[in-house]
Formats: C-alpha cells, structure tokens, sequence
C-alpha cells in the first residue's frame, strides 16, 4: 500500500489540477515518522532519476537532517550521488536556520562550515522569511527542469520543524502556493502530530489529496514492541470524491522499513469510505402485474360502464340509495350526526373545497 502512495506522487497531477500532496503523521507511541519519509523519498527519487515519474527533479527541503544523513541515506538505497545533481537539489535548513552561524563567521568568531560537496546545495539562512523560501524552492526547482511545462516534486522533512519559527497561517499559505503551481507535480511532508493541537493537524490533512498515519501495532502490546513495528493507516483521494482506505503492517530492520499486507479479515473492514449502493433496474413479473393494476386520477377506465364525472352534486338515484342505506344504519348508528347538504342551482357559488371547473373532462 505504501508502494501504491509512491505510485501516486510519480504519477503527479493532470492539466489544471493541483499538485498531488501527501501528509505524514506519526507521534512519540509510533515514532516512524522519518523512516517512511526516508522510503518515500527514495522510492520517488528512483521513479526520477531513471525518467519514470512525470516529475523529472526533486527539491528535498532538509529542516530535520543534515546534508551528509541524505547523501549517506541515497547511499544506502544504491543511489549515484555522483548524478544526483541532474535530479536533485537540497535547500539546507539544518544547518544555519537563523543565519547566526553566519553572523560568527563575518565576525571571524567560527571558521566556515563544511558541506557536503557530493550534493547540490543551497544553505537557507533564514526559515522564517518563507517568502523567500518559496522563491529558493522554484529556483532549484527550475533549476533542474528549466522553464516550461517540466514538472519537479517537492520533500518538505518537517513542517513541525517549521511550525517552530513561524505561524500556521504562513507555512499553509506556502505549502498551497506549491501546490497551485504550475510546475509542481508532487509534494510531501512530515508532521508529528503529537506536537500540535488538533486545529495544526486538520490544517494539513485539508491540504493533502493523501494522509498517511504511522501508528502503533496495538495499544495492549508492549512498547518495545511498538518501537519495532506498527501500523500504516493511508487515505487516498480519488479524483471521483470517493477515498480509498489501505492498512499494512511494517517493521523496522537495520533502520529500513518493510511493509507487509494484513489478512483478508482485517483489510476488508477498510475497503471503502463509501457504501456500495446496487440498484435494480428491471421489474419482475409481480411489481409489472401490481403497476398494471393501478387506476391513476383522471385515467377514465370504462370497464363496461359509462364514464360519470362528478360535478359536486349526487343524482336522484345515489340519494335514494343512500337514503334506504342510511335507513338500514340509523338504528345502529344512532349516537353519528351527519350535515347533509345540495344545492339548488348552478348559480350558486360553490364551496371553497370544490373545483369550479371539474365538469370539464381533463
């Protein structure tokens, strides 16, 4: 299910769509939250280095991990980091977030940093301007594609990193503003959500066409337990509005993560948000019989009789019935009162309750 996640963010967004976004939530009970981030990413950068996605670079913007762990994390996957720099673009965050470590070096106070050469860099001196983020993210980005319809993705490690030094209202205007943009086939980002209140949460997952939810494998087992695997909750949205839940279970070995799927029993309670409604669209042969049988108002069946309309007066002949019937029941029904009323022209204006023009053969 992961690998269908991944799948989705290579496919990208269509003409006129916004950019496909995924949020991952994990908390302190499932701390995994890196991890699948870290799989996530380095399935997508294979997807783009080997021109299988409809992005054809990545701008991985690192506010939780230094250059080295990610050209160390790409070595470990089998990727070249000698190409990289065809298809990838790091915008540093880590390692001078607030621009002090630049400030000592002008003053001579700390000698200059060390980065990672094999990588294509470029060091954000300031997180809390995020205008000037977003204009550093498209410039790597066209960077890599070039102006034009070439699409590239976007890997935000942590937004609660960013939450830090900045308000809701600007990280989610950034973060829509990427995915409105014309060149951004995908982004994704990672939220502890433990860290923040309900509102920040809910915030994000508005935000993504796809949440995915490491959580623990099950709240009676042990923690250590917990801290060895668990569970991946993921929500797809579907372009017709339906949403599509997936489970698995995962584990983490030698700090990689392997998914597996859970038994048919466990997985057919999250098929589908959506109940499966069946229509019949046929009559069978009882409810053709019993329509067929229904007189509907002022459908004249002549059934061997002469058509009568009636024009709110009773005849001479259903008075004199009645009146022997009523004669009959008069003993029985003595306790009944009843008006009986006829009118003595056509002149006479009728009753608020009757029809003037029901004389008419409509």
């Amino acid at each position: 299910m992961a690998d269908a996640i991944c799948r989705v963010l290579r496919d990208g967004a269509l003409e006129g769509e916004h950019a496909t976004s995924l949020t991952i939530n994990d908390s302190v009970d499932s701390p995994f939250g890196p991890i699948v981030f870290d799989y996530i990413f380095t399935q997508l950068s294979s997807f783009i280095s080997s021109e299988k996605s409809q992005s054809r670079g990545i701008v991985l913007v690192s506010f939780a991990r230094s250059p080295s762990s990610t050209a160390e994390l790409l070595n470990t996957r089998g990727t070249d980091i000698a190409t990289s720099h065809q298809w990838l673009s790091v915008l540093d965050c880590y390692t001078d977030p607030l621009g002090w470590k630049e400030q000592l070096k002008e003053r001579g106070a700390i000698k200059t940093p060390s980065t990672e050469a094999s990588l294509n860099l470029n060091l954000c001196k300031d997180v809390r301007n995020l205008d000037d983020l977003f204009s550093q993210i498209l410039v790597l980005g066209k960077g890599l594609v070039g102006e034009g319809k070439t699409r590239f993705s976007v890997a935000i490690d942590s937004v609660s990193e960013m939450l830090r030094h900045t308000s809701l209202s600007s990280v989610s205007s950034l973060i829509n503003n990427l995915r409105s943009h014309a060149q951004v086939s995908s982004i994704f980002w990672l939220l502890h959500s433990d860290l923040h209140d309900i509102k920040t949460t809910s915030a994000f997952e508005y935000m993504s066409s796809m949440v995915a939810n490491v959580k623990p494998l099950s709240t009676t087992t042990n923690a250590e337990q917990n801290y060895k695997k668990g569970q991946f909750h993921a929500s797809l949205k579907r372009r017709n509005g339906r949403v599509r839940v997936m489970v698995e279970e995962f584990s983490n070995e030698q700090s990689q993560i392997k998914f597996t799927s859970m038994n048919a029993v466990e997985n057919a309670i999250t098929q589908s948000l959506v109940p499966k409604v069946q229509f019949n669209m046929q009559l069978s042969d009882k409810e053709k019989s019993d329509r067929a049988k229904v007189v509907l108002p002022f459908e004249h069946q002549e059934m061997d009789k002469s058509v009568q309309i009636y024009d709110g007066r009773k005849s001479l002949t259903e008075v004199k019935h009645e009146s022997n019937g009523e004669n009959l029941k008069k003993q029985e029904e003595f306790e009944r009162g009843e008006i009986i009323y006829f009118r003595d022209s056509d002149d006479e204006m009728p009753d608020s309750d009757e029809d003037p023009d029901d004389d008419l053969d409509i």
